[in-house]
């Protein structure tokens, strides 16, 4: 016997979230059901991390799926700005987008994110650091950033669990969409994996960035139009703290642009992790890295990731699947993630663990295989990586360091980008698709925007 909702929300990351906060500042009475197939946000857990193993790929990988998705094990960085996390603006206006994001903002020190911003400070430095970016050819983008770290965006995920289900809204997690029901181009509901049917007059399709590939076939199922997002493949590099901190003490995650002069690819660091440490990810059976920073336990390293971006033309289709084949390559070589010195890599030589042994640079990912990523990544992506990394060694001196380790591979899945009206909603009527795993956002803030944006529409229909 099927069951009737006025809302169903796919996925429990910050889109489908702050959809329900949203829905239920309305005070219109809905009922609202949200279905996450990763487990609840107080059974999540790393058993590798635990254990101090191996990746013993669970599934769902409880590091990137649950309640709070991706963010909720993550460095927990709001990034205060319409320049970085995706291409809302493109659906807002860039003015929209800036209210959009303030208002999320305030949401999240509602529920206890700290007072502290990042980057609103410090204006002769900053000013400095643009000048010598400059001179080594890199675009710094200052933004401002709320950092709220790992444990304690747990806490403030949890918060919001508490105050939907305190208000009505039904929370199932462990419970997987297998398939959207649609009739006559209009919205029915959604079909689990189990073979529960559940009715609902609109569907938000939020499943995040690991739910990506299952929202791309979905779509090519229905019939939906989409166009191709670049492929982010790159590595995270790891080295002192002591060597970011010039950057780190004024921006918290300083973001760099730098397009390779031997390829000319567009080349970035993401995700900064001052005094973090670098972590496992399973993205259903393919072991990937990414690296958090905790709120209370800190590490005497700083990470970063290097993405080398690239965007295909036709007839290539299938960025998700080409991002899968490089990461699995060091998957194949070395059993999950790959670690390597920088002076290995130029050198040509193959990390070892008596080599890491003597390393100043003291790996917090223990359970990375030494090896050699040039066996992983193809020339053009390597050139990127070491050329952006010897551009950052103006700003901060022993970057390009034999003894920083680079771990491969991270690689960021973005979506075929689906056809979308303005208020986010897809060619189906009532059925709206929000979030990384809809190819339109690429963080927590502008995920959580979206949420907001197609929240607000969805009041007006109901």
């Amino acid at each position: 016997m099927s069951k009737h909702y006025d809302v169903i929300i796919v996925g429990s990351g910050p889109a489908g979230i702050f959809t329900a906060l949203e829905l239920i500042e309305t005070g219109g009475g809905m009922k609202i059901l949200i279905l996450e197939k990763g487990r609840d946000i107080g059974k999540r857990a790393c058993v590798a991390r635990e254990q101090g193993g191996p990746c013993v790929n669970c599934s769902p990988c409880s590091t990137i799926c649950g309640w709070g998705g991706a963010g909720a094990f993550s460095d927990g960085k709001l990034t205060l700005s319409t320049d970085i996390g995706g291409s809302l603006e493109q659906y807002t206006g860039e003015k929209g987008l800036s209210d959009l994001i303030d208002y999320i903002d305030r949401t999240y020190v509602k529920f206890g994110a700290p007072e502290h911003v990042f980057g609103l400070e410090h204006e002769e430095e900053i000013q400095e650091i643009q000048r010598r970016a400059v001179l080594s050819e890199l675009k710094l983008i200052p933004v401002r950033i709320r950092h709220m770290g790992t444990g304690r965006c747990k806490e403030v995920l949890q918060r919001m669990q508490e105050y939907l289900v305190a208000r009505g809204v039904e929370v199932r997690t462990s419970c997987q969409v297998e398939e959207v029901l649609v009739k006559d181009k209009v919205i029915r509901g959604v079909l689990t994996r189990d073979g529960q049917v559940i009715n609902a007059k609109i569907v938000v399709l939020a499943p995040g960035r690991e739910g990506a590939d299952w929202l791309t076939q979905e779509a090519q199922r229905l019939g939906l139009n989409t166009s191709i997002n670049p492929v982010d493949i790159g590595v995270r590099v790891e080295l002192p703290a002591a060597v970011m901190d010039p950057l780190t003490r004024i921006f918290y995650e300083a973001k760099f642009i730098y397009y390779a002069k031997t390829f000319n690819d567009k080349v970035r660091t993401f995700c900064m992790n001052p005094n973090g440490e670098v972590v496992l990810e399973n993205i259903d059976g393919l072991v990937t890295v990414n690296g958090h920073s905790h709120a209370y336990n800190k590490t005497e390293n700083t990470n970063f990731a290097v993405l080398v971006s690239k965007t295909f033309t036709e007839p290539f289709k299938e960025p998700i699947a080409y991002g899968r084949y490089i990461a699995s390559l060091a998957n194949l070589l070395g059993g999950g993630v790959i670690v390597q010195s920088l002076g290995d890599l130029v050198s040509g030589h193959r990390s070892t663990r008596e080599k890491l042994a003597k390393c100043m640079t003291v790996p917090t990912l223990r359970e990375a295989t030494p090896g050699d990523l040039s066996l992983v990544f193809p020339y053009r992506h390597l050139m990127g990586i070491v050329e952006m990394l010897k551009a950052l060694n103006n700003l901060a001196p022993g970057v390009y360091a034999r003894y920083t380790l680079l771990y491969g591979v991270e690689v960021k899945f973005y979506s075929s980008r689906l056809a979308l009206s303005a208020a986010l909603e897809t060619q189906i009527k009532n059925l709206f698709a929000a979030g990384d795993g809809a190819g339109v956002t690429r963080g927590l803030a502008q995920a959580s925007a979206a949420g907001v944006l197609a929240a607000r529409e969805i009041a007006k229909r109901i």
